[in-house]
């Protein structure tokens, strides 16, 4: 059925265009504009996105290659790249994270029989950030240091998909533990986090919204223990304790009782600390679940080495943001594809396969068709590989 149609015109299929125009509408994306729309621009830069573009002459010149098949992929007529400037300079760069938030609610329920191989019925999320270094000649706007620029993604992965639910751009001064106020916290989720994350005041919030968080403990801890639970040694677990916080501040902070988990792990040698507020899992479940806090540290590594998320097209805040919403809409796009067609390889071999034939006019599963079912190149060079996908 996709006899005579481009692969990238294969790939769009699987968007809504309806979602999108309520998004352009609510922004007023088109206001004004005679020719090349915000669809258009999306258009351009997933393409940027898919085939890792190096700069706007890059992408112009590309696309100029292809004058024929334009139309056919979706695209209203020739891109330039002073036209594709001004449009990510002007607009409005929330009518692409709003798409892409829509993808992600596709891409959520596609991977929900997705499974952990640990013993927990709930949905569990890792949260933490990344920064991207900048020039602050470039973008003044996007403040650290003194003499050095960069922007942080503040990133909630649902750990079973691989899929970031909730993304926030700040400037890199920002510390990341504000973030925590942004989140919508899930009533019986968990939120894994590394201890720069320890507010015991925010904390205490996720606890009132009966959100389970499990985060690793600072050193100088004040607490008083009540109670040693049951452990099995063998399992690497040194204690299971439920304790109280008696800082001055902190007792006030967070009222209520802790567990506090200590494990030693016999591949690193490192003896953790962990505090949760969930007593019902067993604790060789809440150390299982920090292990997985990894899987947004791989988010973060893949996207960047597979999406131009460090290198940018524009040197306004708002062509940056749009950039990067575009990175994840098509990091989800391909998610989705993934699943729908029911393809078996990992989205590295996926990106680098659609990459070199977004122009072909063949259907996409006839491109897979043919490769070693064993051929992964996660496993045969260093890549990255996200779970299950």
């Amino acid at each position: 059925m996709n006899q005579g149609r481009t692969v990238f015109a294969q790939l769009i299929n699987f968007l809504s265009a309806n979602e999108f125009n309520r998004c352009v509408a609510r922004y007023g994306g088109n206001k004004s504009v005679r020719a090349f729309s915000c669809w258009d621009q999306f258009l351009t830069l997933a393409f940027a996105q898919l085939t890792y573009r190096e700069s706007l002459r890059d992408i112009e010149v590309c696309l100029a290659a292809q004058p024929k098949k334009l139309y056919h992929c979706g695209f209203s007529g020739p891109v330039k790249r002073s036209t594709l400037a001004d449009a990510n300079e002007s607009r409005d760069w929330r009518i692409y994270r709003d798409f892409a938030q829509s993808l992600i609610k596709i891409a959520r329920p596609l991977y929900a029989h997705s499974e952990l191989a640990l013993d927990l019925d709930a949905t569990a999320y890792a949260f933490d950030s990344t920064t991207i270094d900048l020039c602050l000649a470039l973008f003044p706007w996007a403040r650290f240091r003194r003499n050095k620029g960069a922007i942080k993604l503040h990133t909630l992965l649902e750990i079973h998909s691989s899929i970031p639910v909730f993304i926030a751009i700040t400037e890199g001064r920002i510390h990341d533990v504000n973030l925590l106020d942004a989140l919508v916290p899930e009533p019986g989720s968990f939120i894994v986090m590394d201890r720069g994350y320890i507010d015991f005041a925010r904390l205490y919030r996720l606890q009132l919204a009966f959100t389970f968080f499990v985060i690793r403990a600072k050193d100088n801890l004040r607490f008083a223990r009540r109670y040693s639970h049951p452990h099995d040694r063998a399992t690497g677990v040194r204690s299971d304790q439920t304790i109280v916080l008696t800082g001055p501040k902190t007792a006030t902070l967070y009222p209520v009782a802790l567990r506090r988990v200590a494990y030693y792990s016999s591949e690193t040698g490192q003896r953790l600390v962990f505090l949760t507020n969930n007593f019902a899992v067993p604790a060789l479940t809440v150390a299982g679940l920090y292990r997985y806090r990894w899987q947004v540290e791989l988010f973060f590594k893949w996207i960047k080495q597979h999406l131009r998320i460090k290198r940018f097209f524009g040197t306004s805040e708002n062509s940056v943001k749009t950039q990067i919403w575009t990175a994840v809409a098509v990091y989800v796009l391909v998610a989705i594809v993934k699943k729908r067609l029911g393809l078996e390889h990992n989205l590295y071999t996926i990106l680098q396969i659609l990459s070199l034939t977004l122009f072909e006019k063949t259907p996409i599963l006839n491109l897979f068709q043919h490769l070693d079912d064993d051929f992964d190149s996660a496993d045969n060079v260093n890549q990255l590989k996200l779970l299950d996908i």
